[in-house]
């Protein structure tokens, strides 16, 4: 699709549903704002699982998937949304996993100790560990990148491997934007250390998206009939154009102030434009996710 070619402005996914037989779809931002779920969204989902679609939930939360299913039941997130969760968490247990007989420091709150449970851990020091998974700010209404630098100077001093658990930069929590790990990361990654992403926007985790909607289902499914749904260029449609698949952009999320959501409804010149500056394009754009 070229700059000057017009966006898709969608007013429901039932007119895009039938070319698409699985949905990756974002969790927050798109199913709920960290405060209260939005009910359109999951009757989007759960018609589309009616009409013969599956549909895996793909977040970048830096806890397993049974952990986020449990919070989703907590928001009244119905199961028939969805058939499964697959999250930048469980990459990370794997990336643990894969260094077990190594220590690992850990940065980021205690509601993100769930990425290690069963899992028999050594965490130490900066000056102890092998490597560090980063979760996300000990307090993200409060702290800023600053906060941890002189934490990030002795990583890197060290050549300290980092595995982020969260690659988001920023997340919507009601009224509020908060950073999250991405930030942190991308820091470290500035300073010149390395860091494994082990969510969107990068491949692995649409891979085991993909394997499990392909178990679910008894048959690998096409790229061509996937469509990833999200809030955020960086990594919702950012992740689907550099994996091959079609997107369809939420735009009351995290990019709402940019596109002017705050004055009302979507305007189709004003959007066309946004997503003209954007390094990528999503196949098509709707106001929130609904039938």
């Amino acid at each position: 699709m070229t700059a000057s070619s017009r966006l898709v402005l969608a007013d429901g996914l039932q007119p895009l549903a039938g070319r698409y037989d699985l949905i990756l779809c974002d969790v927050w931002g798109v199913l709920h704002n960290g405060v209260k779920a939005y009910e359109a969204a999951s009757d989007a989902l759960t018609r589309f699982r009616q009409k013969g679609g599956r549909v895996v939930l793909v977040s970048n939360a830096p806890r397993p998937g049974a952990s986020v299913g449990t919070q989703l039941d907590g928001f009244q997130v119905p199961r028939t949304a969805y058939d499964a969760i697959v999250t930048s968490g469980d990459l990370t247990r794997l990336a643990i996993k894969e260094r077990i007989d190594q220590v690992v420091h850990h940065v980021g709150p205690p509601r993100d100790m769930p990425i290690y449970a069963g899992l028999d851990v050594r965490f130490g020091s900066i000056e102890e560990a092998d490597y560090v998974v980063c979760s996300g700010f000990d307090n993200d209404e409060e702290e800023t990148v600053e906060d941890y630098r002189a934490s990030l100077e002795a990583m890197r001093a060290r050549n300290l491997l980092m595995v982020c658990a969260n690659p988001d930069l920023i997340v919507e929590r009601g009224h509020m934007i908060l950073p999250c790990a991405g930030t942190i990361a991308l820091a470290y990654e500035e300073m010149g250390g390395a860091v494994f992403y082990a969510g969107k926007p990068h491949g692995p985790v649409y891979e085991r998206a993909l394997a499990v909607a392909a178990d679910l289902s008894g048959h690998a499914i096409p790229k061509e009939r996937v469509l990833a749904v999200g809030d955020a260029i960086r990594t919702d449609i950012a992740g689907a154009a550099g994996f091959g698949i079609d997107s369809l952009m939420i735009a009351r999320g995290i990019h709402a102030e940019e596109l002017g959501l705050h004055r009302g409804a979507l305007v189709s010149d004003h959007v066309q434009d946004w997503v003209d500056r954007q390094p990528v394009r999503p196949t098509a754009i709707m106001d929130v996710l609904s039938w």
